[in-house]
């Protein structure tokens, strides 16, 4: 799908440090200078079917993706007003909002408690309007980095 291509060659073009990862059933892009860790650090991930514990968006139907973001609780709550509880196992959070609906952000279904924020089949427009957010959820992804593996990074070189 050329949405998806478009929005991972984003991230990689122009978000120093990133990798692209397939993991889960999903293909993420985690921040991972000079490939230090076995992964990295989570900037988002795109996810083109259902899994176990993640049924809400209905990513099962035809051409349906959804970008997952991870953001600082601050702006989580901006946008939406509160952070949810977690989850019970293969439940959705409780808020109110239609998980399926398209080319909006909302809430991720299952990791709003974290502060992440979902869209599914975002058009141009909205795909501009969520490049500000890719590049809070890169930054924030380097400040994790940074506070939970400099030890690692230090003892590397």
């Amino acid at each position: 799908m050329k949405k998806i291509d478009d929005i991972l060659n984003y991230c990689l073009k122009n978000l120093r440090g990133t990798i692209l990862i397939e993991t889960w059933g999903e293909r993420a892009v985690f921040y991972n200078p000079g490939n230090t860790l076995k992964k990295g650090v989570y900037v988002l991930t795109i996810k083109e079917k259902d899994g176990e514990n993640d049924k809400a968006s209905g990513l099962d139907r035809k051409n349906i993706f959804r970008v997952n973001l991870g953001l600082r609780k601050e702006t989580f709550i901006k946008l939406f007003g509160e952070i949810p509880a977690r989850p019970a196992a293969g439940k959705a959070v409780d808020m109110n909002y239609d998980f399926e609906k398209t080319d909006e952000i909302l809430p991720h279904p299952v990791y709003a408690w974290m502060g992440w924020i979902s869209i599914l089949n975002p058009d141009k427009k909205t795909t501009d309007t969520l490049v500000p957010f890719i590049n809070e959820a890169y930054s924030y992804a380097k400040e994790k980095f940074e506070k939970n593996h400099s030890k690692t990074l230090k003892k590397s070189k």
